[in-house]
């Protein structure tokens, strides 16, 4: 049944009415199109789902975990996954806060945060869920709190392993909303996979995929000195850049061809890559766990060459440029003196030195980080150069990582559209 609603036409309409009239159509179109630009969602951390090897239980409790992000915003939600579970994760409350450091928070940040209306959702095996928007002014480069409580005893099947930040577990109760709260302290983040902001239309993300070395190992935790961490520090004071986000996509000992220490790169690049909000630019920086783990893990049946690395590359870069990314290829960083018997040869060797020739010589990607000749040793190429060396001679230390972001020209970030 249709309904028609009748009005009485005016008479008359005063000319100040008319033009207030006019004036509100003329500029109501304008109105919306300035909402629609600065309600752009735009990733600003991320860390990529692993499956936790000894998965802790957490039954009851609250888990706060503090993230360091890149650029702000106005509005916050965040990103949770049970990736990796096997039964649906049932989330009872969750909230957001400016961390004021260890489990605590500035309580007048704190904000209840909803899923399509609810204080709660249950998130299927396997899937992603988003929750709602709630204003917060969250400055570029802050360090934000999210609290969830998980009424139910769930195994964290879901995590990821290397956090470099102290996470908060909670005794028995829903300390979501708490300012403080006595916690046991975990050093990985659980189930929590990206926060986002609405940003203007000039935002936009580049994310840093990789293994250990875009994870940051070797780094010191707590101080967010990963590459992406001082990259996105880079960018903030970066003319023409400071509404770039950097996301990291690294996974300790991730491999391009196969999975091991989460899924192999090539199998979760729609997952951690391809779908992040406004991502516009992709930093890959893999291969050397490809070369060194079949050793280290005693599986020859895993060995690989470089020519099968190099295609491997070849299909990230085919896949980011079908979503209409630019690709930038680093380098792959030396290895030698890795602390296991029998890891490095020459042959090993061989293959780093092929797939860096191709990365720098191929024009395959649309721009070269040669993180290769900042961080070696030039009296002893196939080794990092001492004062960048974490100790273990793969991963590079704060001062390396460093190097490593400045190595990066912030021009292949400017806004070309």
């Amino acid at each position: 049944m249709n309904s028609v609603i009748r009005t009485r036409r005016p008479r008359f309409v005063a000319p100040a009415t008319m033009a207030l009239v006019v004036l509100v159509l003329v500029l109501a179109p304008l109105a919306i199109a300035k909402d629609k630009n600065e309600g752009r969602w735009i990733g600003t951390w991320s860390a990529s789902p692993q499956a936790a090897e000894t998965p802790i239980q957490i039954s009851g409790q609250t888990v706060r975990q503090v993230v360091h992000t890149s650029v702000g915003g106005k509005n916050v939600r965040i990103r949770l996954s049970n990736a990796y579970g096997v039964t649906p994760l049932v989330i009872g409350s969750a909230h957001v806060a400016l961390s004021a450091g260890g489990a605590a928070i500035f309580g007048q940040t704190d904000r209840i945060l909803t899923f399509n209306g609810s204080r709660g959702i249950a998130i299927p095996v396997g899937a992603v869920v988003v929750s709602d928007s709630v204003a917060l002014a969250l400055p570029p480069l802050s360090d934000l709190a999210i609290s969830l409580y998980l009424p139910d005893n769930v195994a964290a099947t879901t995590e990821h392993t290397l956090g470099l930040q102290t996470t908060s577990i909670s005794g028995s109760g829903d300390f979501t909303g708490a300012p403080d709260f006595a916690a046991t302290p975990a050093y990985s983040f659980f189930f929590l996979s990206g926060v986002e902001v609405s940003a203007s239309r000039e935002a936009r993300a580049v994310v840093t995929l990789g293994d250990s070395v875009t994870d940051g190992a070797g780094s010191t935790p707590e101080l967010n000195q990963r590459y992406p961490d001082l990259l996105a520090a880079r960018l903030q004071s970066g003319p023409g850049t400071s509404q770039v986000a950097v996301l990291n996509a690294g996974v300790i000992g991730n491999r391009i061809l196969h999975d091991l220490v989460g899924t192999g790169t090539l199998s979760r690049l729609d997952r951690d890559v391809l779908v992040q909000s406004s991502a516009r630019y992709l930093i890959v920086l893999q291969g050397n766990a490809d070369f060194l783990i079949p050793a280290l893990i005693g599986n020859p049946a895993e060995i690989v060459t470089a020519k099968q690395v190099i295609q491997g590359h070849r299909q990230i870069i085919d896949r980011a440029h079908a979503m209409g990314m630019k690709a930038y290829g680093g380098t792959l960083n030396p290895v030698e003196g890795y602390p296991f018997p029998g890891l490095w040869s020459a042959d090993l060797e061989a293959n780093r030195q092929a797939v860096n020739l191709w990365i720098r010589t191929s024009n395959a990607y649309d721009a070269v980080i040669d993180f290769d000749k900042v961080l070696r040793d030039p009296s002893h190429p196939s080794q990092l150069l001492p004062a960048f060396d974490s100790g273990d001679h793969v991963h590079p230390n704060d001062t390396g990582y460093q190097a490593m972001a400045d190595a990066i020209d912030l021009a292949l970030f400017r806004d070309d559209e």
